[in-house]
């Protein structure tokens, strides 16, 4: 595994962790079908870029990324550093304010309107920032070409869901995971609760007598809570926790 500071030049750690860990939630966040975290994260994740292109442009990096008062016009006025790369005069600059606006004033920010902009909304931050983090390692890596390459390439793959929706039906595109895992991905695609019923028709597990044990498991290692009468099952915050992981463990393989 190649290290994140040869991957990212002379960046200081206090720029390159907050980048690469943003990039990781707004990842994260969408393979989990989150999709207002997603675009918050992405939101973040555009004024760390800005402050590493304006550290860049004048020669000395800050500890630390910070937010600028008029976010547009500080982007616009990086566009008159004819001496820095041209992806980092003109492309970044221009991209980062699109970025942003997603999480200022689409369907993450405010209600309302007819149709959920939220996982339209969560792909483009998702497909924006992979561009943006790819573009910062091109330019900044120290290592060989090929190999910074390869790492480009990962990162644009690791936007894919594990979980397909169409209507009511739900499916994990990834065969062979164990039932307990199934049930961790699917109980977060919903914030208010998953139907015991439709866990049971997504996973198209054969046997409700055996779902209900592992859910009752789950529910006394407080990963989930399941409801008294056992038909609604809600994510916990230890499960989420154990989510986390099998997300990274199915993203890296």
């Amino acid at each position: 595994m190649i290290p994140a500071s040869s991957l990212l030049g002379d960046l200081p750690p206090g720029l390159r962790d907050p980048l690469l860990e943003e990039y990781r939630s707004i990842v994260q966040n969408f393979m989990e079908m989150r999709w207002n975290p997603a675009e918050l994260s992405a939101g973040r994740f555009c004024e760390i870029v800005f402050t590493v292109l304006h550290g860049h442009a004048a020669g000395t990096y800050p500890k630390g990324p910070s937010k600028p008062a008029n976010f547009l016009a500080a982007c616009r006025a990086l566009e008159s550093n004819a001496h820095v790369p041209r992806s980092f005069q003109i492309l970044i600059p221009r991209l980062l304010p699109a970025l942003y606006e997603i999480r200022n004033n689409r369907g993450v920010g405010h209600v309302g309107g007819d149709v959920d902009s939220n996982p339209m909304d969560a792909s483009a931050a998702v497909g924006m920032a992979t561009w943006v983090l790819s573009e910062l390692i091109r330019i900044f890596h120290n290592v060989p070409v090929p190999t910074a390459q390869r790492v480009v390439d990962s990162l644009a793959e690791l936007r894919i869901p594990l979980v397909w929706s169409d209507g009511d039906v739900k499916r994990i595109l990834r065969t062979g995971l164990p039932l307990k895992e199934q049930v961790l991905i699917l109980s977060s695609t919903s914030s208010t609760g998953i139907q015991t019923s439709d866990l049971i028709r997504w996973t198209e597990h054969n046997s409700k007598t055996y779902f209900l044990r592992l859910l009752r498991k789950m529910h006394k290692d407080r990963l989930i809570e399941l409801s008294s009468d056992e038909i609604e099952v809600r994510l916990l915050p230890p499960g989420s926790k154990q989510l986390a992981a099998v997300v990274a463990k199915y993203a890296d393989a």
